[in-house]
């Protein structure tokens, strides 16, 4: 569906481009092909080593927001000064008043909000005005809507975002603050109804805006094979952090292992659990049995899943609230046909409906995945069967085109810029 609107929408993220944001390069390349006019706003450089191939196909500019040190220096800094942070931050409002009519008296809302914050939504909120931007639209509710909701008002346009799950449990998320955010939006999206029911639970009437919209895949980029004749290779995909649950899956292996079980096990990925994981592996004597094999292209990452016979997702919900909304890797494996065994936190019962749709465990129950992990891999007939069923719900409720449509129908509609995205395509 090409949609007519010749909005300018800035997208403001905390970094960009980031290995594990798939869901947001996703979203953009789908609003570009239905003819939206983006620019990417990033307030902090990539610090990633590997990134995923479909971040070439977009089109939009990227603009880095300076921070306070790195701040443009003009007439309204008073040069007889050596510079530092604040004759930086003075000389940013002083340029963003020179084209945010009333900006002075809109500082009022900042109040109670970090220097950093204000300096970047005044950089972002001049951008916006010099760049002709319409709307913004933030992913995660944390500091990326802190400034998105700033600049919007310094620059008198509105602002919708998106929550994803750190952004909404962890211990550090400020109710204020997020009440604020909530109340002051002009529409938000959530990706699961497990966090729609928690932030409406929360933060009652602030919350009556909140829509949710699955994140959407490429399905085009994403096709089914039948898992009836796969290896017994079990696989995993994430940042190796608490709340993935990898030692849950390594201790299963074990299990697997005492049971006589064939099978190896493949985790993709990298993060500060990657020693203790491999502590435990050496400590479990599974060095021959399960592998850490860093991070992957996408692409790569793709092929190792159809080549499995399960994907796992062993999520819990971390010491310090954390824990994952609904992982995009655990869609992109429903839909190229793996098998999944996953747990029953947060919003992944909505997609893995235990017996029809894939398995499901309690989280960190080692004994619980074995078992799972156990019948999938002697019964092809099952493994086939949950694949089809899952595959017919991603068609179904995850297709990126029509999910990106509904979140482009909370921007607003306006005249036609698709065609000319078209005549580039």
């Amino acid at each position: 569906m090409i949609l007519t609107q010749p909005h300018r929408v800035g997208y403001v993220l905390k970094r960009y481009p980031r290995y594990s944001e798939t869901f947001v390069v996703n979203e953009i390349l789908a609003h570009e092909a239905a003819g939206l006019d983006i620019e990417i706003f990033a307030l902090r450089p990539p610090s990633d080593t590997h990134f995923q191939n479909t971040i070439a196909r977009v089109r939009a500019p990227v603009n880095y927001i300076r921070r306070p040190l790195q701040g443009r220096v003009s007439e309204s800094l008073n040069t007889t000064l050596s510079p530092n942070a604040a004759s930086f931050f003075w000389a940013e409002l002083q340029e963003a008043s020179k084209v945010l009519p009333g900006f002075w008296a809109a500082l009022a809302i900042a109040q109670g909000e970090r220097s950093s914050h204000v300096y970047q939504a005044a950089w972002l909120a001049r951008e916006v005005r010099l760049k002709g931007i319409t709307h913004l639209h933030a992913h995660f509710g944390s500091v990326a809507t802190s400034v998105t909701r700033l600049a919007a008002h310094f620059a008198g346009v509105p602002y919708t975002f998106t929550a994803h799950a750190k952004d909404i449990f962890h211990e550090s998320v400020k109710p204020e603050d997020m009440s604020r955010k909530l109340r002051d939006a002009a529409a938000v999206v959530t990706v699961s109804d497990y966090n729609l029911a928690y932030l409406q639970q929360t933060y009652g009437a602030a919350a009556n805006r909140i829509q949710r919209i699955y994140n959407g895949l490429d399905l085009g980029r994403l096709p089914y094979q039948s898992p009836r004749d796969r290896p017994p290779q079990i696989i995993s995909v994430g940042r190796l952090v608490e709340k993935k649950g990898f030692p849950i899956l390594v201790d299963a292996c074990a299990i697997l292992k005492d049971w006589g079980c064939e099978f190896g096990c493949q985790i993709i990925g990298a993060g500060e659990f990657e020693a203790p994981l491999r502590q435990q592996i050496q400590t479990l004597n599974l060095q021959s049995t399960v592998a850490l094999i860093g991070p992957r292209p996408q692409v790569e990452v793709f092929e190792q899943v159809q080549k499995a016979a399960i994907f796992v997702g062993p999520y819990i919900i971390g010491s310090d609230g954390n824990r994952d909304g609904l992982p995009t890797v655990l869609l992109e494996a429903m839909a190229l046909g793996a098998p999944c065994v996953s747990t029953d936190v947060t919003g992944i019962p909505e997609v893995v409906r235990d017996e029809e749709t894939g398995l499901s465990v309690p989280q960190n129950d080692p004994m619980a995945l074995a078992t799972a992990l156990k019948r999938l891999l002697a019964d092809p007939d099952l493994r086939v069967r949950l694949a089809a069923q899952a595959r017919h719900l991603i068609e179904s409720e995850f297709d990126i085109h029509r999910n990106a449509d509904a979140v482009r129908a909370l921007f607003g509609t306006v005249e036609p810029t698709a065609k000319k995205v078209l005549q580039e395509v």
